[in-house]
């Protein structure tokens, strides 16, 4: 988007950041939402990548209130359990490219996704049995 004017002014609009407050259940948080901003209103205009930092926050946000696990928390137990992402999607659940989009924010863990990386973080091991279970579904013969 090119020198975007204001619809409410008609005046030329700027690229910029401004604080937002977004809440979720009670709960609140500021952050820096960038987008295109009139100074002569209120008006602003965000991009799809502009509305991926609002959706962070919130997934953020949520998960802090939800007692879920962090981005920043996932991918310390994913590299301390020596996984890729592709892998730890394929063992701890939610499938191949879960795990990225955990990580960058994007997608919240569920409950039951944060408790397993809650126990594998405190007993590594656990991961053996994961793989056992891999392992033997792989080589289970299908029905049909």
């Amino acid at each position: 988007m090119t020198d975007p004017v204001c619809p409410k002014t008609g005046a030329p609009m700027q690229r910029g950041s401004r604080p937002m407050t977004i809440e979720y259940k009670g709960a609140q948080m500021v952050f820096d939402m960038p987008g295109w901003y009139c100074d002569a209103s209120d008006e602003s205009i965000h991009t799809g990548e502009d509305m991926k930092t609002s959706d962070r926050a919130l997934n953020r946000l949520k998960a802090e209130k939800e007692g879920l696990h962090l981005p920043e928390d996932i991918k310390r137990i994913r590299t301390k359990l020596g996984l890729t992402q592709e892998q730890a999607g394929e063992l701890i659940g939610g499938g191949p490219r879960a795990f990225q989009k955990y990580e960058a924010g994007d997608l919240l863990p569920s409950r039951a996704i944060s408790s397993a990386l809650a126990l594998l973080d405190r007993d590594p091991s656990g991961l053996t049995v994961l793989h056992e279970r891999q392992h033997d579904a792989a080589s289970e013969p299908s029905l049909g």
